[in-house]
């Protein structure tokens, strides 16, 4: 159990700079406890889950292996709470609660929770926390998962929460497969550092975008190239954490000249769910931001493909058998490297670890 955020008030927690912020949430193992921020996430401890990871893989493979890993957290419970649609992060999560034994809840729509009836988003977090050990959270409000994070930890039964998108904002565990899909990726080529990353989409308001670009700087020499329309490009907030660290970046509206210097591509869709009003996303022009056959022969031979689904038109369906598109691996993966993250945030690394060089 880290630090207790109960020991500041929620205005004088909010007040502190997010490094500080982000003491309060880790284990002394240096584990997560509650999981909110990308920024939580070291080199030390993307390593070591990036790890935690393979050796769950492996262990899978075999009966005996799935048992155990089965009776790891037979004892445990979690809910899913989503009040935001979801299907791929939903179904990556239940799978990796189910791989480790865990009886699973879910309430993924609030029409039929008793917040239809007017109970606070506060009351309902601390009745689901009165039934299950974890809570893994999806919204669209930025910023609740750390304030449900903060009342639980102030409670009598404070339990850890894992942020599964909040708002615009943040998609750490999103961030994670991202940066685990990358690293296997590039096994045979150097690894990650010193690679050209591209992102290609809605930019600005795009969550997985923010969250991976943060991922990234834990790996030296990594240059970023940010593709968009204008009105969709990155956000002033990350070109600023960017310069902050003196991490080579670029914007531009050519995509075909960024994938030539690509080692990834991260595609992206419209996020017009987020529109101020309807139909704005249709009145940009975003023909020129697609990946088809064309973007496909121009794409170096050892570079990959990356998008965190769902997509919509812009990667073509021509894509997907190019042994370079790695977005069907990648959701593939979300599973195992959530796994390994709520088995650290329960203190089952060393078991993991045991077990797999006694296998």
């Amino acid at each position: 159990m880290p630090k207790r955020i109960c020991t500041l008030g929620w205005d004088e927690y909010q007040a502190l700079p997010l490094d500080e912020k982000i003491t309060y949430l880790m284990q002394p193992d240096g584990n997560p406890y509650h999981t909110l921020f990308a920024q939580q996430f070291g080199l030390d401890l993307l390593t070591r889950l990036a790890t935690l990871t393979n050796e769950i893989r492996a262990i899978a493979k075999s009966r005996n292996g799935t048992a155990f890993l089965s009776s790891l957290l037979a004892h445990k419970r979690a809910m899913l709470y989503f009040s935001q649609p979801s299907s791929r992060t939903f179904l990556s999560f239940a799978s990796a609660c189910q791989i480790l034994g865990m009886p699973l809840g879910e309430v993924r729509d609030t029409a039929i929770s008793s917040e239809f009836k007017g109970e606070s988003r506060e009351d309902s977090v601390r009745t689901f926390s009165s039934y299950y050990d974890l809570i893994i959270m999806r919204t669209p409000e930025k910023g609740l998962a750390e304030r449900m994070a903060w009342v639980l930890s102030s409670s009598d039964r404070p339990i850890p929460i894992i942020n599964a998108g909040s708002g615009q904002d943040q998609h750490p565990t999103q961030a994670l497969l991202d940066v685990y899909t990358l690293l296997r990726s590039f096994e045979k080529t150097g690894g990650l550092p010193g690679k050209t990353i591209v992102f290609c989409g809605d930019l600005l308001r795009g969550r997985t975008v923010r969250s991976l670009s943060s991922l990234l700087l834990n790996y030296p020499g990594i240059r970023q190239i940010f593709v968009a329309p204008g009105p969709l490009q990155v956000g002033a907030d990350v070109q600023e954490m960017l310069r902050a660290r003196n991490v080579a970046f670029d914007l531009t509206d050519d995509l075909r000249e960024a994938i030539r210097q690509s080692d990834a591509v991260y595609m992206t869709r419209i996020q017009d769910e987020w529109d101020n009003e309807k139909g704005e996303s249709a009145r940009i022009d975003t023909r020129r931001f697609t990946f088809g056959a064309g973007e496909l022969a121009l794409l170096p031979k050892d570079a990959v493909i990356l998008h965190p689904l769902p997509r919509r038109d812009e990667i073509a369906t021509v894509v997907d058998n190019d042994p370079r598109a790695m977005y069907w691996r990648q959701m593939r993966n979300g599973m195992w490297i959530r796994t390994a993250l709520i088995a650290a945030t329960f203190g089952c690394e060393k078991q993991i670890n045991a077990y797999y060089r006694s296998e």
